[in-house]
Protein backbone atom coordinates (compact mmCIF):
# COMPACT_ATOMS: atom_id res chain seq x y z
CA UNK A 1 0.00 0.00 0.00
CA UNK A 2 1.18 3.24 -1.06
CA UNK A 3 3.03 5.49 2.12
CA UNK A 4 2.81 8.70 1.02
CA UNK A 5 5.82 11.15 -0.53
CA UNK A 6 8.89 11.07 0.64
CA UNK A 7 9.64 14.46 -0.20
CA UNK A 8 7.20 17.35 -0.61
CA UNK A 9 6.36 18.98 -4.20
CA UNK A 10 9.27 21.43 -5.93
CA UNK A 11 7.37 24.05 -7.02
CA UNK A 12 8.88 25.65 -10.25
CA UNK A 13 7.56 27.31 -13.36
CA UNK A 14 8.93 26.80 -17.19
CA UNK A 15 8.28 28.94 -19.76
CA UNK A 16 6.57 27.02 -22.96
CA UNK A 17 9.73 27.78 -24.73
CA UNK A 18 11.72 25.52 -21.94
CA UNK A 19 8.95 23.18 -21.74
CA UNK A 20 9.05 22.05 -25.54
CA UNK A 21 12.55 22.03 -26.04
CA UNK A 22 12.56 19.53 -23.05
CA UNK A 23 10.28 17.54 -24.79
CA UNK A 24 12.13 17.67 -27.66
CA UNK A 25 14.96 15.95 -26.70
CA UNK A 26 13.38 13.32 -24.88
CA UNK A 27 13.26 14.36 -21.59
CA UNK A 28 9.49 14.33 -20.76
CA UNK A 29 8.25 10.79 -20.75
CA UNK A 30 4.81 9.47 -19.89
CA UNK A 31 4.33 6.89 -17.75
CA UNK A 32 2.62 4.03 -18.64
CA UNK A 33 -0.26 3.96 -16.06
CA UNK A 34 -1.07 7.27 -17.90
CA UNK A 35 -4.67 7.82 -20.12
CA UNK A 36 -3.56 8.12 -24.18
CA UNK A 37 -3.82 11.26 -25.79
CA UNK A 38 -7.36 12.44 -25.62
CA UNK A 39 -7.67 15.83 -26.74
CA UNK A 40 -8.60 17.09 -30.60
CA UNK A 41 -7.74 19.12 -32.62
CA UNK A 42 -10.04 21.87 -30.96
CA UNK A 43 -8.67 21.50 -27.49
CA UNK A 44 -5.76 22.06 -28.91
CA UNK A 45 -6.67 25.25 -30.49
CA UNK A 46 -8.33 26.71 -27.18
CA UNK A 47 -5.01 25.48 -25.41
CA UNK A 48 -3.05 28.43 -27.70
CA UNK A 49 -6.11 30.66 -27.63
CA UNK A 50 -5.56 30.76 -24.14
CA UNK A 51 -1.62 31.34 -23.87
CA UNK A 52 -2.38 34.03 -26.55
CA UNK A 53 -4.75 35.62 -24.04
CA UNK A 54 -2.56 35.32 -21.21
CA UNK A 55 -4.91 33.15 -19.43
CA UNK A 56 -3.97 30.56 -16.88
CA UNK A 57 -3.35 26.84 -18.51
CA UNK A 58 -3.05 25.32 -15.21
CA UNK A 59 -0.07 23.45 -13.42
CA UNK A 60 1.48 19.91 -14.28
CA UNK A 61 3.02 17.66 -11.78
CA UNK A 62 6.26 16.05 -12.93
CA UNK A 63 7.76 12.91 -11.26
CA UNK A 64 11.47 13.07 -11.83
CA UNK A 65 13.03 9.85 -12.05
CA UNK A 66 15.60 8.19 -14.28
CA UNK A 67 14.84 6.85 -17.76
CA UNK A 68 15.93 4.19 -20.19
CA UNK A 69 17.09 4.97 -24.15
CA UNK A 70 13.86 4.67 -25.73
CA UNK A 71 12.37 5.59 -29.05
CA UNK A 72 8.83 7.22 -28.10
CA UNK A 73 5.89 8.79 -29.05
CA UNK A 74 4.37 12.05 -27.90
CA UNK A 75 1.72 13.21 -29.52
CA UNK A 76 2.65 13.34 -33.53
CA UNK A 77 5.84 13.39 -32.67
CA UNK A 78 8.43 10.31 -32.61
CA UNK A 79 11.66 11.09 -30.37
CA UNK A 80 15.09 8.98 -29.86
CA UNK A 81 15.92 9.71 -26.30
CA UNK A 82 18.49 9.17 -24.94
CA UNK A 83 19.05 7.22 -21.18
CA UNK A 84 19.03 10.10 -18.51
CA UNK A 85 19.20 9.81 -14.22
CA UNK A 86 16.66 12.91 -14.01
CA UNK A 87 13.77 12.34 -16.57
CA UNK A 88 10.49 14.56 -16.18
CA UNK A 89 7.27 11.90 -16.02
CA UNK A 90 3.71 13.78 -16.42
CA UNK A 91 1.67 12.36 -14.22
CA UNK A 92 -0.87 15.40 -14.56
CA UNK A 93 -0.77 17.40 -17.80
CA UNK A 94 -0.54 15.08 -20.59
CA UNK A 95 -2.75 16.37 -22.68
CA UNK A 96 -1.10 19.82 -22.66
CA UNK A 97 2.69 19.46 -22.85
CA UNK A 98 1.38 16.99 -25.72
CA UNK A 99 -0.32 19.37 -27.67
CA UNK A 100 2.15 22.42 -26.99
CA UNK A 101 5.42 19.98 -28.42
CA UNK A 102 3.40 18.96 -31.41
CA UNK A 103 1.75 21.38 -32.80
CA UNK A 104 4.81 23.83 -32.60
CA UNK A 105 6.99 21.45 -34.19
CA UNK A 106 7.07 20.72 -37.88
CA UNK A 107 6.89 17.38 -37.95
CA UNK A 108 3.72 17.55 -36.12
CA UNK A 109 2.17 18.65 -38.63
CA UNK A 110 1.33 15.39 -40.48
CA UNK A 111 -1.78 14.99 -37.88
CA UNK A 112 -4.61 16.89 -38.29
CA UNK A 113 -5.24 17.79 -34.89
CA UNK A 114 -1.97 19.68 -34.41
CA UNK A 115 -1.45 21.36 -37.86
CA UNK A 116 -2.42 24.82 -36.58
CA UNK A 117 -1.38 28.38 -37.96
CA UNK A 118 -2.18 31.97 -36.81
CA UNK A 119 -4.52 34.32 -39.32
CA UNK A 120 -2.37 37.64 -38.05
CA UNK A 121 -5.77 39.42 -39.96
CA UNK A 122 -8.51 37.36 -38.10
CA UNK A 123 -6.47 36.81 -35.11
CA UNK A 124 -7.59 33.71 -34.55
CA UNK A 125 -6.30 30.08 -34.61
CA UNK A 126 -7.09 28.10 -37.86
CA UNK A 127 -6.45 24.43 -39.12
CA UNK A 128 -4.38 23.91 -42.02
CA UNK A 129 -3.93 20.59 -43.90
CA UNK A 130 -1.93 18.09 -42.82
CA UNK A 131 1.40 17.39 -44.48
CA UNK A 132 1.78 14.11 -45.88
CA UNK A 133 5.05 12.56 -44.87
CA UNK A 134 4.50 12.16 -41.04
CA UNK A 135 8.67 11.65 -41.12
CA UNK A 136 9.70 14.81 -42.46
CA UNK A 137 10.16 17.91 -40.94
CA UNK A 138 10.03 20.49 -43.51
CA UNK A 139 9.05 23.78 -43.17
CA UNK A 140 5.33 24.57 -43.02
CA UNK A 141 3.57 25.89 -46.18
CA UNK A 142 0.41 27.38 -46.32
CA UNK A 143 -0.47 29.69 -49.46
CA UNK A 144 -1.60 32.85 -47.66
CA UNK A 145 1.35 34.84 -46.27
CA UNK A 146 -0.81 36.29 -43.37
CA UNK A 147 -1.68 32.70 -42.15
CA UNK A 148 1.46 31.63 -39.83
CA UNK A 149 1.72 27.75 -39.29
CA UNK A 150 2.75 27.44 -35.74
CA UNK A 151 6.26 26.38 -36.15
CA UNK A 152 7.04 29.61 -37.72
CA UNK A 153 5.36 31.90 -35.34
CA UNK A 154 7.12 29.75 -32.34
CA UNK A 155 10.94 30.16 -34.30
CA UNK A 156 12.04 33.47 -34.22
CA UNK A 157 14.84 33.12 -37.91
CA UNK A 158 11.97 31.06 -39.32
CA UNK A 159 9.67 33.74 -38.65
CA UNK A 160 12.35 36.18 -40.05
CA UNK A 161 12.89 34.35 -42.91
CA UNK A 162 8.66 33.73 -43.75
CA UNK A 163 8.56 38.19 -43.53
CA UNK A 164 11.56 38.34 -46.00
CA UNK A 165 9.62 36.03 -48.27
CA UNK A 166 6.45 37.78 -48.64
CA UNK A 167 7.06 41.64 -47.89
CA UNK A 168 3.56 41.93 -48.85
CA UNK A 169 2.71 41.40 -45.28
CA UNK A 170 5.12 43.36 -43.81
CA UNK A 171 2.58 45.57 -42.00
CA UNK A 172 1.66 42.29 -40.23
CA UNK A 173 5.11 42.05 -38.85
CA UNK A 174 5.35 44.13 -35.50
CA UNK A 175 2.07 41.75 -34.22
CA UNK A 176 3.30 38.44 -35.34
CA UNK A 177 6.64 39.36 -33.36
CA UNK A 178 4.94 40.33 -30.45
CA UNK A 179 2.44 37.02 -30.51
CA UNK A 180 5.93 34.97 -30.96
CA UNK A 181 7.27 36.19 -27.40
CA UNK A 182 4.35 35.67 -25.92
CA UNK A 183 3.86 32.34 -26.97
CA UNK A 184 7.48 31.77 -26.14
CA UNK A 185 7.54 33.58 -22.77
CA UNK A 186 4.24 31.95 -21.31
CA UNK A 187 4.68 30.22 -17.70
CA UNK A 188 3.37 26.81 -17.20
CA UNK A 189 3.94 26.84 -13.10
CA UNK A 190 4.69 23.07 -12.30
CA UNK A 191 5.45 20.74 -9.16
CA UNK A 192 8.44 18.29 -9.46
CA UNK A 193 8.05 15.44 -7.22
CA UNK A 194 11.03 13.15 -6.50
CA UNK A 195 9.64 9.38 -5.26
CA UNK A 196 10.99 6.05 -6.31
CA UNK A 197 8.00 4.30 -5.30
CA UNK A 198 5.65 3.65 -8.81
CA UNK A 199 2.52 3.08 -6.43
CA UNK A 200 2.36 6.57 -4.94
CA UNK A 201 2.47 8.20 -8.12
CA UNK A 202 0.05 5.77 -9.07
CA UNK A 203 -2.42 6.68 -6.34
CA UNK A 204 -1.94 10.43 -7.02
CA UNK A 205 -2.56 9.72 -10.72
CA UNK A 206 -5.96 8.07 -9.64
CA UNK A 207 -6.80 10.70 -7.13
CA UNK A 208 -6.42 13.83 -9.57
CA UNK A 209 -8.43 12.10 -12.44
CA UNK A 210 -11.27 9.89 -10.28
CA UNK A 211 -12.24 13.15 -8.50
CA UNK A 212 -15.24 14.48 -9.34
CA UNK A 213 -15.40 12.42 -12.47
CA UNK A 214 -15.04 8.03 -12.37
CA UNK A 215 -12.35 6.63 -14.62
CA UNK A 216 -13.98 4.76 -17.15
CA UNK A 217 -13.12 0.95 -17.41
CA UNK A 218 -10.46 1.09 -20.08
CA UNK A 219 -8.70 3.62 -18.25
CA UNK A 220 -8.96 1.27 -15.03
CA UNK A 221 -7.38 -1.54 -17.05
CA UNK A 222 -4.70 0.80 -18.67
CA UNK A 223 -3.81 1.79 -15.23
CA UNK A 224 -3.86 -1.55 -13.84
CA UNK A 225 -1.32 -3.73 -16.80
CA UNK A 226 0.41 -0.61 -17.52
CA UNK A 227 3.87 -2.61 -18.08
CA UNK A 228 7.39 -1.92 -16.77
CA UNK A 229 8.80 1.54 -16.77
CA UNK A 230 12.01 0.43 -17.50
CA UNK A 231 11.09 -1.53 -21.21
CA UNK A 232 12.34 0.88 -23.82
CA UNK A 233 9.84 0.63 -25.83
CA UNK A 234 6.37 2.34 -24.79
CA UNK A 235 3.89 -0.04 -24.41
CA UNK A 236 1.15 -0.02 -26.94
CA UNK A 237 -2.49 1.69 -25.43
CA UNK A 238 -6.16 1.77 -26.22
CA UNK A 239 -5.30 5.61 -27.61
CA UNK A 240 -2.39 4.20 -29.84
CA UNK A 241 -4.22 1.73 -30.86
CA UNK A 242 -7.48 3.81 -32.16
CA UNK A 243 -5.00 6.43 -33.46
CA UNK A 244 -3.07 3.65 -35.57
CA UNK A 245 -5.93 2.50 -37.15
CA UNK A 246 -7.32 5.71 -38.47
CA UNK A 247 -4.22 6.50 -39.82
CA UNK A 248 -4.18 3.32 -41.63
CA UNK A 249 -7.83 2.87 -42.36
CA UNK A 250 -9.47 6.99 -41.90
CA UNK A 251 -11.79 5.42 -40.05
CA UNK A 252 -12.19 7.85 -37.08
CA UNK A 253 -11.52 7.42 -33.93
CA UNK A 254 -12.51 4.54 -32.08
CA UNK A 255 -13.62 5.07 -28.56
CA UNK A 256 -11.06 4.06 -25.53
CA UNK A 257 -14.15 1.65 -24.23
CA UNK A 258 -15.10 0.54 -27.86
CA UNK A 259 -10.81 -0.47 -28.26
CA UNK A 260 -11.11 -2.31 -24.70
CA UNK A 261 -14.27 -3.95 -25.41
CA UNK A 262 -12.88 -5.36 -28.57
CA UNK A 263 -9.46 -6.50 -26.92
CA UNK A 264 -11.08 -8.76 -24.67
CA UNK A 265 -13.99 -10.24 -26.70
CA UNK A 266 -10.83 -11.53 -28.19
CA UNK A 267 -9.58 -13.13 -25.81
CA UNK A 268 -12.67 -14.19 -24.14
CA UNK A 269 -16.55 -14.05 -24.82
CA UNK A 270 -17.10 -12.03 -21.54
CA UNK A 271 -15.77 -8.80 -21.60
CA UNK A 272 -17.61 -7.60 -18.83
CA UNK A 273 -15.52 -10.29 -16.57
CA UNK A 274 -13.29 -8.92 -13.78
CA UNK A 275 -9.91 -7.23 -15.50
CA UNK A 276 -7.53 -7.16 -12.87
CA UNK A 277 -6.59 -10.67 -13.29
CA UNK A 278 -6.79 -10.48 -16.58
CA UNK A 279 -3.21 -11.83 -17.47
CA UNK A 280 -3.16 -14.23 -14.61
CA UNK A 281 -2.86 -17.54 -16.42
CA UNK A 282 -3.83 -19.40 -12.88
CA UNK A 283 -6.92 -17.63 -11.85
CA UNK A 284 -7.98 -17.22 -15.93
CA UNK A 285 -7.75 -21.00 -16.98
CA UNK A 286 -11.13 -22.26 -18.66
CA UNK A 287 -12.12 -18.48 -19.42
CA UNK A 288 -9.87 -16.74 -21.75
CA UNK A 289 -8.96 -18.99 -25.19
CA UNK A 290 -5.55 -17.59 -24.69
CA UNK A 291 -4.65 -18.26 -21.54
CA UNK A 292 -0.52 -17.97 -21.91
CA UNK A 293 -0.76 -14.40 -23.60
CA UNK A 294 1.03 -11.74 -22.20
CA UNK A 295 -0.05 -8.15 -21.89
CA UNK A 296 1.74 -6.93 -25.40
CA UNK A 297 1.07 -10.05 -27.04
CA UNK A 298 -2.61 -9.42 -25.92
CA UNK A 299 -2.83 -5.69 -27.36
CA UNK A 300 -0.82 -6.31 -30.67
CA UNK A 301 -3.07 -9.33 -31.51
CA UNK A 302 -6.18 -7.09 -30.17
CA UNK A 303 -4.78 -4.55 -32.93
CA UNK A 304 -4.91 -6.73 -35.55
CA UNK A 305 -8.08 -8.29 -35.14
CA UNK A 306 -9.60 -4.68 -34.59
CA UNK A 307 -8.28 -3.71 -37.99
CA UNK A 308 -9.19 -7.08 -39.93
CA UNK A 309 -13.03 -5.84 -38.30
CA UNK A 310 -12.21 -2.32 -39.54
CA UNK A 311 -11.20 -3.46 -43.19
CA UNK A 312 -14.68 -5.58 -43.16
CA UNK A 313 -16.25 -3.22 -42.03
CA UNK A 314 -15.52 -0.62 -44.94
CA UNK A 315 -14.67 -3.05 -47.61
CA UNK A 316 -17.83 -5.43 -47.65
CA UNK A 317 -20.04 -3.88 -45.20
CA UNK A 318 -20.49 -0.34 -46.40
CA UNK A 319 -19.62 1.79 -43.10
CA UNK A 320 -16.88 4.11 -44.24
CA UNK A 321 -16.24 5.96 -40.60
CA UNK A 322 -16.74 4.88 -37.37
CA UNK A 323 -19.82 7.64 -37.05
CA UNK A 324 -21.83 5.81 -39.35
CA UNK A 325 -21.47 2.48 -37.16
CA UNK A 326 -24.83 1.97 -35.83
CA UNK A 327 -23.98 0.02 -32.60
CA UNK A 328 -20.55 0.32 -31.25
CA UNK A 329 -21.18 -3.51 -29.88
CA UNK A 330 -21.12 -4.70 -33.48
CA UNK A 331 -17.52 -3.92 -33.89
CA UNK A 332 -16.44 -5.53 -30.78
CA UNK A 333 -18.28 -8.54 -32.01
CA UNK A 334 -16.94 -8.43 -35.32
CA UNK A 335 -13.07 -8.16 -33.31
CA UNK A 336 -14.11 -11.64 -31.80
CA UNK A 337 -14.77 -12.93 -35.35
CA UNK A 338 -11.58 -11.43 -36.86
CA UNK A 339 -9.46 -12.30 -33.89
CA UNK A 340 -10.12 -16.26 -34.16
CA UNK A 341 -10.57 -15.98 -38.04
CA UNK A 342 -8.39 -13.68 -39.90
CA UNK A 343 -9.39 -14.68 -43.21
CA UNK A 344 -13.17 -16.15 -43.65
CA UNK A 345 -13.90 -17.41 -46.77
CA UNK A 346 -15.95 -15.70 -49.23
CA UNK A 347 -19.31 -16.92 -48.34
CA UNK A 348 -18.90 -16.79 -44.83
CA UNK A 349 -17.48 -13.15 -45.39
CA UNK A 350 -21.28 -12.40 -47.31
CA UNK A 351 -22.95 -14.31 -44.67
CA UNK A 352 -21.36 -11.57 -41.97
CA UNK A 353 -22.08 -8.66 -43.69
CA UNK A 354 -25.83 -10.37 -43.85
CA UNK A 355 -25.77 -10.76 -40.00
CA UNK A 356 -24.34 -6.95 -39.42
CA UNK A 357 -27.24 -5.27 -41.11
CA UNK A 358 -29.61 -7.76 -39.54
CA UNK A 359 -28.25 -6.99 -36.40
CA UNK A 360 -28.00 -3.17 -36.96
CA UNK A 361 -31.60 -3.30 -38.27
CA UNK A 362 -33.38 -5.17 -35.32
CA UNK A 363 -31.09 -3.10 -32.90
CA UNK A 364 -30.41 -3.96 -29.07
CA UNK A 365 -34.45 -4.49 -28.55
CA UNK A 366 -33.83 -8.15 -29.37
CA UNK A 367 -31.59 -8.27 -26.19
CA UNK A 368 -33.92 -6.93 -24.25
CA UNK A 369 -32.99 -3.98 -25.32
CA UNK A 370 -29.77 -3.96 -23.48
CA UNK A 371 -26.06 -3.49 -25.74
CA UNK A 372 -24.49 -5.27 -22.71
CA UNK A 373 -26.83 -8.28 -22.87
CA UNK A 374 -26.00 -8.03 -27.07
CA UNK A 375 -22.46 -8.35 -26.59
CA UNK A 376 -22.19 -10.82 -24.11
CA UNK A 377 -24.62 -13.43 -26.35
CA UNK A 378 -23.51 -12.80 -29.95
CA UNK A 379 -19.71 -13.00 -28.44
CA UNK A 380 -20.90 -16.09 -26.69
CA UNK A 381 -21.73 -17.57 -30.47
CA UNK A 382 -18.23 -17.10 -31.96
CA UNK A 383 -16.42 -20.45 -30.89
CA UNK A 384 -12.48 -20.73 -31.67
CA UNK A 385 -11.88 -23.29 -34.28
CA UNK A 386 -15.68 -23.20 -35.81
CA UNK A 387 -16.17 -20.58 -37.98
CA UNK A 388 -19.27 -22.02 -40.07
CA UNK A 389 -20.75 -22.48 -36.73
CA UNK A 390 -19.84 -19.55 -35.39
CA UNK A 391 -21.83 -17.65 -38.16
CA UNK A 392 -24.31 -20.23 -37.98
CA UNK A 393 -25.37 -18.93 -34.76
CA UNK A 394 -24.59 -15.70 -34.69
CA UNK A 395 -27.31 -15.53 -37.95
CA UNK A 396 -29.32 -17.80 -36.00
CA UNK A 397 -29.10 -15.29 -32.82
CA UNK A 398 -31.11 -12.64 -34.70
CA UNK A 399 -33.39 -14.47 -36.54
CA UNK A 400 -36.92 -12.44 -36.23
CA UNK A 401 -39.42 -11.15 -39.00
CA UNK A 402 -37.89 -8.85 -41.17
CA UNK A 403 -38.37 -5.06 -39.28
CA UNK A 404 -39.64 -1.95 -40.86
CA UNK A 405 -37.09 0.49 -42.25
CA UNK A 406 -35.50 3.05 -40.00
CA UNK A 407 -37.69 5.96 -39.09
CA UNK A 408 -37.19 9.04 -41.75
CA UNK A 409 -39.06 11.48 -40.09
CA UNK A 410 -36.84 12.25 -37.36
CA UNK A 411 -33.44 12.07 -38.90
CA UNK A 412 -31.16 12.52 -35.69
CA UNK A 413 -27.53 11.92 -37.09
CA UNK A 414 -26.62 10.17 -33.62
CA UNK A 415 -29.20 7.83 -34.26
CA UNK A 416 -28.85 4.48 -35.52
CA UNK A 417 -32.12 4.83 -37.83
CA UNK A 418 -30.01 7.89 -39.61
CA UNK A 419 -26.68 5.96 -39.61
CA UNK A 420 -28.38 3.23 -41.50
CA UNK A 421 -29.85 5.82 -44.18
CA UNK A 422 -26.60 7.39 -44.47
CA UNK A 423 -24.35 3.97 -44.85
CA UNK A 424 -27.05 3.49 -47.67
CA UNK A 425 -26.59 7.35 -49.31
CA UNK A 426 -22.93 6.45 -49.18
CA UNK A 427 -23.69 3.67 -51.50
CA UNK A 428 -24.56 6.03 -53.99
CA UNK A 429 -21.29 7.54 -53.61
CA UNK A 430 -22.29 10.95 -52.91
CA UNK A 431 -20.61 13.75 -55.41
CA UNK A 432 -19.58 17.40 -55.01
CA UNK A 433 -22.30 19.35 -56.46
CA UNK A 434 -19.33 21.83 -57.40
CA UNK A 435 -17.45 19.84 -60.01
CA UNK A 436 -19.13 16.40 -59.56
CA UNK A 437 -16.20 14.25 -58.56
CA UNK A 438 -17.71 11.71 -55.58
CA UNK A 439 -16.42 12.37 -51.86
CA UNK A 440 -14.16 9.30 -50.52
CA UNK A 441 -13.55 7.91 -47.25
CA UNK A 442 -10.51 10.42 -46.79
CA UNK A 443 -12.43 13.77 -47.28
CA UNK A 444 -15.24 12.32 -45.40
CA UNK A 445 -12.56 11.59 -42.40
CA UNK A 446 -11.17 14.69 -42.56
CA UNK A 447 -14.42 16.41 -42.32
CA UNK A 448 -15.28 14.69 -39.00
CA UNK A 449 -11.97 15.27 -37.43
CA UNK A 450 -12.42 15.67 -33.66
CA UNK A 451 -16.03 14.86 -34.00
CA UNK A 452 -18.19 11.80 -32.10
CA UNK A 453 -21.62 11.83 -34.72
CA UNK A 454 -21.60 12.37 -38.47
CA UNK A 455 -23.71 15.84 -37.83
CA UNK A 456 -20.67 18.30 -39.44
CA UNK A 457 -20.85 15.94 -43.00
CA UNK A 458 -24.59 16.34 -43.46
CA UNK A 459 -26.06 19.25 -44.98
CA UNK A 460 -29.98 20.96 -44.39
CA UNK A 461 -31.28 21.48 -47.58
CA UNK A 462 -33.31 24.57 -46.14
CA UNK A 463 -33.35 25.99 -42.67
CA UNK A 464 -35.80 23.69 -40.87
CA UNK A 465 -37.04 27.07 -39.44
CA UNK A 466 -38.25 27.59 -43.03
CA UNK A 467 -40.41 23.81 -43.07
CA UNK A 468 -43.70 22.99 -41.09
CA UNK A 469 -43.46 21.77 -37.98
CA UNK A 470 -44.68 17.60 -39.68
CA UNK A 471 -42.00 17.79 -42.20
CA UNK A 472 -38.97 19.57 -40.32
CA UNK A 473 -36.83 16.77 -39.54
CA UNK A 474 -37.62 14.28 -42.19
CA UNK A 475 -34.31 12.84 -43.94
CA UNK A 476 -35.24 14.42 -46.99
CA UNK A 477 -34.36 17.77 -46.01
CA UNK A 478 -30.64 16.63 -45.43
CA UNK A 479 -27.90 16.23 -47.69
CA UNK A 480 -24.40 13.80 -47.23
CA UNK A 481 -22.04 16.49 -48.32
CA UNK A 482 -18.55 16.08 -46.24
CA UNK A 483 -16.90 19.68 -46.89
CA UNK A 484 -13.97 19.97 -44.45
CA UNK A 485 -15.41 23.63 -43.91
CA UNK A 486 -18.70 24.76 -42.72
CA UNK A 487 -18.41 28.18 -45.21
CA UNK A 488 -18.19 25.92 -47.93
CA UNK A 489 -20.87 23.46 -47.50
CA UNK A 490 -23.50 26.76 -46.48
CA UNK A 491 -25.27 26.53 -49.79
CA UNK A 492 -24.54 22.85 -50.76
CA UNK A 493 -27.87 21.81 -50.99
CA UNK A 494 -29.16 25.00 -53.58
CA UNK A 495 -25.81 24.50 -55.85
CA UNK A 496 -27.51 21.10 -56.52
CA UNK A 497 -30.23 23.07 -58.33
CA UNK A 498 -28.33 24.52 -61.08
CA UNK A 499 -25.72 23.01 -63.65
CA UNK A 500 -22.29 24.62 -63.39
CA UNK A 501 -21.22 26.29 -65.94
CA UNK A 502 -18.47 23.66 -66.80
CA UNK A 503 -20.28 20.61 -65.90
CA UNK A 504 -21.95 18.72 -68.79
CA UNK A 505 -25.25 17.65 -68.26
CA UNK A 506 -24.51 13.65 -67.69
CA UNK A 507 -22.03 14.41 -64.94
CA UNK A 508 -25.02 16.75 -63.19
CA UNK A 509 -27.37 14.22 -63.78
CA UNK A 510 -24.76 11.73 -61.88
CA UNK A 511 -24.34 14.14 -59.23
CA UNK A 512 -28.26 14.51 -58.54
CA UNK A 513 -28.61 10.90 -58.96
CA UNK A 514 -26.22 10.62 -55.86
CA UNK A 515 -28.31 12.91 -53.53
CA UNK A 516 -31.14 11.06 -54.56
CA UNK A 517 -32.38 13.62 -56.42
CA UNK A 518 -33.57 14.26 -60.23
CA UNK A 519 -34.12 17.30 -62.61
CA UNK A 520 -37.60 17.28 -61.63
CA UNK A 521 -37.16 17.51 -58.10
CA UNK A 522 -34.31 19.87 -58.55
CA UNK A 523 -36.91 22.21 -60.18
CA UNK A 524 -39.02 21.85 -56.83
CA UNK A 525 -36.03 22.66 -54.75
CA UNK A 526 -34.94 25.83 -57.59
CA UNK A 527 -38.86 27.05 -57.41
CA UNK A 528 -39.04 26.62 -53.51
CA UNK A 529 -42.06 24.47 -53.92
CA UNK A 530 -40.74 22.73 -50.26
CA UNK A 531 -42.93 20.04 -49.47
CA UNK A 532 -44.10 18.82 -52.37
CA UNK A 533 -39.92 18.54 -53.14
CA UNK A 534 -39.62 16.62 -49.53
CA UNK A 535 -42.05 14.58 -50.37
CA UNK A 536 -40.59 13.77 -54.00
CA UNK A 537 -37.49 13.13 -52.63
CA UNK A 538 -38.18 11.39 -49.02
CA UNK A 539 -40.04 8.63 -51.46
CA UNK A 540 -36.76 7.98 -53.29
CA UNK A 541 -34.96 7.93 -50.00
CA UNK A 542 -37.73 5.41 -49.00
CA UNK A 543 -37.11 3.26 -52.01
CA UNK A 544 -33.49 3.36 -52.39
CA UNK A 545 -32.92 2.52 -48.32
CA UNK A 546 -35.59 -0.96 -49.04
CA UNK A 547 -33.03 -1.96 -52.08
CA UNK A 548 -30.13 -0.88 -49.71
CA UNK A 549 -30.98 -3.44 -46.71
CA UNK A 550 -32.54 -5.83 -49.16
CA UNK A 551 -29.05 -6.71 -50.81
CA UNK A 552 -27.04 -6.09 -47.92
CA UNK A 553 -29.34 -8.15 -45.21
CA UNK A 554 -30.47 -10.86 -48.07
CA UNK A 555 -33.50 -11.45 -46.52
CA UNK A 556 -34.72 -14.15 -48.87
CA UNK A 557 -31.76 -16.14 -49.32
CA UNK A 558 -31.05 -19.26 -47.16
CA UNK A 559 -28.11 -19.12 -44.71
CA UNK A 560 -26.14 -21.95 -46.63
CA UNK A 561 -22.93 -22.36 -45.14
CA UNK A 562 -19.83 -22.78 -47.48
CA UNK A 563 -20.43 -25.55 -49.60
CA UNK A 564 -16.92 -27.96 -48.68
CA UNK A 565 -18.51 -27.47 -45.15
CA UNK A 566 -21.70 -29.32 -46.18
CA UNK A 567 -21.76 -33.29 -45.36
CA UNK A 568 -23.14 -35.24 -48.48
CA UNK A 569 -23.19 -38.51 -47.38
CA UNK A 570 -23.21 -41.10 -50.00
CA UNK A 571 -26.16 -42.87 -51.14
CA UNK A 572 -26.38 -46.88 -50.11
CA UNK A 573 -27.62 -49.34 -51.88
CA UNK A 574 -30.95 -49.50 -50.17
CA UNK A 575 -31.44 -45.92 -51.36
CA UNK A 576 -30.63 -46.69 -54.82
CA UNK A 577 -32.87 -48.97 -55.23
CA UNK A 578 -35.61 -47.23 -54.09
CA UNK A 579 -34.75 -44.46 -56.49
CA UNK A 580 -35.35 -46.71 -59.29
Amino acid sequence: MPTGLDNRPEATTYEVERLVQLAWRGQIRVPHFQRGFRWGRDDVIRLFDSIIKGYPVGSLLLWLRPAQKQRLTLGALSIDAPSMEEALWVVDGQQRVTSLASALHPAGMHDSRFALAYDLREERFVPLPPTTEPNTAPLPFTTEPHILPLPVLFDLPRLLQWFAHHPEVAALQDRAYTLTTILRQHPVPAYLVKQEDPEVLRDIFDRMNSYGKRLSRAEIFTALHAGDESDQEPALTFGVMAEQIDRQRAFGRIDDDTVHSSVLARRGPNVHREIRLEFSTAERQGTIDFPGEDRDTAFRKGEEALLRAVEFLQEDAGIPHFTLLPYRYLLVVLTRVFGHFPNPDPTNRRLLRRWLWRTALLGPEIFRGSTTGAVRQLCGKVRPGDLTGSVQDLLAAVERPIPPLPELRRFRTNEASAKITLCSWWALQPCDPSNGKPFDTSQLADALIDRSTVADAVRYVYPPSLLPTSHRWWAANRLFIPFTEDEVGKNAGHSLWFRPPTMSKKVWLDTLHSHLLTPETAELGRAQNIVPFLQQRQQAITNHLRDFLARMCEWDFEDTPPIDQLLIEDLTDEDDHDTL
